[in-house]
């Protein structure tokens, strides 16, 4: 039983060093990498306190101390050159987990689109989409109608105003005739506008004899003022 309970609780815990372990492993390699750079250093102390040594016992004319110098000093650049290999290693390492990491976060950020894609797509069909299309083009030609229907009243409400403004627009005109003619006299502009409205028979045949009356007017007036001299 309390196996089973072990194992039961322990699911988790797999998951979890599982997603763990990339980040394990890369702090595991920094950490190599920074004593790996500590020796690197002190092994190019060593280096130079041996050359150091070295110059030292050949300016004292110490053959074998300076030999003896030089050769601790390959030894310490040997050792140098392989602290330098590793961490070219780790670094290498570091890198390519990091790549890795990125990698699988990126594929599971992928599926994880795909999957709500999926999902909104799910109850998505071309059928679907096509009746919905029609049934908003079905419910705008409705409300179009429906639209023209309500402006009719407003036309025909129009027309008959149009209506009544010609209507009044043609008593305004009687009465300003009615005016003219009992004054005697009708403005040019008048006349003009009034030619169209005439017979043609009518027009040659009262014209000329307004004109042949206002010219024997004019020549009464003329020998009545002569007489009166």
């Amino acid at each position: 039983m309390s196996g089973w309970g072990m194992g039961w609780f322990g699911g988790g815990g797999t998951s979890t060093k599982k997603k763990d372990a990339p980040k394990n492993a890369i702090l595991g390699l920094r950490s190599t990498l920074e004593m790996l750079t500590k020796r690197e250093k002190h092994l190019q102390n060593q280096m130079d306190e041996q050359e150091a040594l070295a110059r030292k016992y050949v300016s004292s004319n110490n053959k074998n101390a300076a030999k003896a110098a030089l050769r601790r000093k390959k030894q310490y650049e040997h050792a140098l050159e392989q602290t330098s290999a590793q961490m070219m290693t780790v670094e290498r390492e570091i890198s390519s987990i990091e790549t890795a990491n990125i990698n699988k976060e990126t594929l599971d950020a992928m599926k994880n689109a795909s999957a709500a894609m999926k999902q909104i797509h799910g109850g998505l069909t071309i059928e679907k989409v096509d009746s919905t299309m029609e049934d908003l083009r079905e419910q705008h030609a409705i409300g179009e109608e429906i639209a023209e229907a309500l402006t009719q009243g407003a036309t025909s409400q129009a027309l008959d105003e149009d209506d009544l403004d010609e209507e009044l627009a043609e008593l305004q005109q009687e009465e300003l005739d009615n005016k003219m003619l009992k004054t005697g006299s009708v403005p040019v502009g008048d006349q003009v506008q009034r030619l169209p409205s005439l017979g043609n028979g009518e027009i040659k045949g009262k014209a000329p004899a307004r004109i042949e009356e206002d010219d024997e007017e004019e020549e009464l007036r003329k020998l009545q003022a002569e007489m009166a001299m």
